[in-house]
């Protein structure tokens, strides 16, 4: 298992969530689905033979993305001539099997020296085993250099404590065709009504305005990611952390808005993969497509070049006069308790937000950088990075890190049933609510424990 041979929708390409995203059986918290796993995950471990060590100066970094082969490759040697440490990167095959493999190995003397995870609630289910590094004095030192934008710091605690740093730093934007907008007399909108009158206009010469997917299963998140985040911000983290109720009025708004878009026909087909989108953006056919900065490549494969012809805008605020919002993602470097390079690994995880580590990665994987002082390589990335520090807007954590994984997973499924018929709003959102309930007694029950 040496190579990043499998692709999967989550923390990085066209066809998941991010550098750690991925859609995974519902069950309780980690501790639960390793009672579940642990059998498979065992198997896979033996059938792995664990990992053994490597010879001095190298460390093993485990994830399941085929696009982070070569990032990680590049960053290994930059730190090995910064740190003296290179990584090496692994993977297993399958979405599956990397998160059984992981639940069963930190139990054991068989785990990893560092992973490639999620952050947010996913990091912190991951810390509650107890198998994995407090990172917080790493996190300090960085913020002191001006290593790692201190705003980050939230989606990667648990209790109060880092137990994972940033790899990227990707923003959530809409996509579109310049020179289209511009034939139509359109600019990128600046405002929510600005906004509706753009699908508008499109619509009427006949392009369909919004790209709007099940396919793959977790883009069935996104319209209510966006649309919800820009209606309310405040609500949206509420919700999404416990704190309020998904039958709140404000959760049926945001349904209404997204169900009005296909009432107009703005929508494209829902079996409408990214990767097909993207082309259509190209070739004229489709207006706006959301998605994270790390779709560039996605665009310049269907022969566009964002920043020369393919544009992007920050979905604007419903409310012109709240403060901007945008929603982030960033996979989290974690560090085992038991990996058998201890030593290496701890610089590792030191020397990783180092500006030229840093550059080396963000450079290669073209995205965004959680450095401040690494920018970045694509120009229309570097332009929304701009636009995020100088507006000063408010980050906030993509829908698939926020709350208890598994209400995550059903909820998507329940926000994909909408999308196929949206009438069926408040029935949904009663299901998601219920759902809710006992995700989040058996999450604080976990806790207390």
């Amino acid at each position: 298992m040496s190579t990043w041979g499998h692709t999967r929708h989550g923390a990085q390409g066209p066809d998941r969530p991010t550098g750690t995203y991925g859609p995974r059986a519902s069950g309780g918290g980690i501790g639960r689905r390793a009672l579940l796993l642990g059998a498979a995950a065992g198997a896979a471990v033996t059938a792995c033979g664990g990992p053994a060590g490597l010879p001095r100066g190298q460390v093993a970094v485990h994830g399941d993305s085929a696009v982070w082969l070569k990032p990680m490759a590049a960053a290994g040697r930059r730190m090995k001539q910064v740190a003296g440490v290179e990584l090496v990167p692994e993977a297993i095959p399958s979405l599956e099997s990397f998160e059984q493999v992981v639940t069963s190995s930190l139990r054991t003397d068989q785990a990893p020296d560092l992973l490639k995870y999620w952050s947010g609630y996913r990091l912190r289910d991951l810390a509650r085993t107890g198998g994995i590094v407090d990172l917080t004095a790493h996190w300090d030192s960085a913020v002191a250099r001006g290593w790692v934008d201190p705003s980050l710091r939230g989606a990667f605690t648990h209790r109060r404590r880092v137990y994972g740093l940033p790899m990227n730093l990707a923003y959530w934007v809409l996509y579109y065709n310049t020179e289209v907008f511009r034939d139509l007399g359109l600019a990128a909108p600046t405002t929510w009504d600005g906004f509706l009158a753009a699908c508008a206009r499109l619509g009427r010469a006949g392009v369909t305005p919004l790209h709007v997917t099940t396919d793959q299963r977790w883009p069935a998140f996104i319209w209510f990611m966006e649309v919800l985040s820009q209606q309310d911000p405040r609500y949206y983290e509420d919700v999404l952390n416990g704190r309020a109720r998904y039958t709140d009025p404000r959760a049926e708004r945001a349904l209404r808005t997204i169900a009005s878009f296909f009432e107009r026909g703005w929508c494209s087909p829902l079996d409408t993969s990214h990767n097909d989108a993207a082309a259509d953006v190209v070739r004229g056919r489709l207006g706006m497509m959301p998605g994270g900065t790390f779709f560039g490549p996605v665009f310049a494969a269907a022969g566009g070049r964002p920043g020369r012809g393919i544009g992007a805008f920050v979905l604007p605020m419903a409310d012109p006069g709240a403060r901007r919002c945008v929603i982030f993602e960033s996979a989290a470097l974690v560090r085992t308790v038991s990996g058998p390079d201890r030593t290496e690994a701890h610089r590792a995880t030191a020397y990783w937000l180092h500006p030229e580590v840093m550059r080396a990665f963000a450079h290669t994987l073209k995205d965004g950088c959680p450095n401040p002082r690494v920018a970045p390589a694509d120009p229309l990335i570097a332009d929304i990075g701009r636009t995020v520090r100088h507006g000063r807007l408010r980050k906030l954590n993509r829908f698939w890190e926020q709350g208890p994984p598994e209400l995550v997973e059903a909820v998507v499924d329940d926000l994909a049933g909408f999308l196929l018929d949206p009438s069926s709003y408040r029935t949904v959102l009663r299901t998601v609510q219920e759902r809710a309930d006992e995700a989040w007694r058996v999450w604080r029950e976990d806790e207390r424990a």
